[in-house]
């Protein structure tokens, strides 16, 4: 049996945080990652890959918001926020809200939750979450939530972000053994 180790190494100083960046940067555009959509009161919402559990028990997720990013304010200004994971048909949702400049909610079937939360109608599985833990993260915050509520219709493929565009996951044949 012949196992490949072919691999480019490429390195760099602490002292080139350029250099580091860059790395960091081509090495996530070969991570795959699902595809989200974070609202807040206001309404106010964004796009993020950044969306990860981080706990069963208790049930807490997280996403990161860059420290330039248009809906800072209210997400720094809210105790709760909705994920709303995106489908192989969400495209034009997910660039809608990645946008600057736009009232991203613009022909958005969504409804308002009694305090004021935007959920969007129509996805596979959406969330709530209450804040409890906001932290500056190097040029992010990091927001962690503890899960309230949920709900979706659950069905269809999932949208993903891969190598700079959005892709749908394909199942692979379940593994046999050897």
């Amino acid at each position: 049996m012949t196992v490949s180790t072919e691999r480019t190494a490429v390195t760099t100083s602490g002292d080139t945080p350029a250099g580091s960046a860059e790395i960091l940067r081509r090495t996530l555009r070969r991570h795959a990652a699902g595809v989200t959509v974070i609202t807040v009161p206001g309404p106010a919402g964004f796009t993020a890959t950044s969306f990860t559990s981080v706990s069963l028990e208790p049930a807490l997720v997280s996403f990161c918001l860059g420290l330039t990013a248009s809906t800072l304010t209210a997400v720094r200004s809210t105790d709760r926020f909705a994920v709303h994971v995106l489908g192989a048909g969400h495209t034009t949702l997910a660039r809608q809200f990645a946008r600057s400049g736009i009232d991203r909610f613009a022909g958005i079937p969504w409804t308002e939750s009694q305090d004021g939360l935007p959920v969007l109608d129509g996805v596979p599985a959406w969330l709530t979450a209450r804040v409890t833990l906001r932290q500056r993260v190097g040029d992010h915050v990091l927001v962690v939530g503890e899960v309230e509520s949920g709900g979706g219709h659950g069905a269809g493929d999932a949208l993903v972000h891969h190598d700079g565009a959005f892709a749908t996951p394909v199942r692979l044949p379940p593994h046999t053994g050897e």
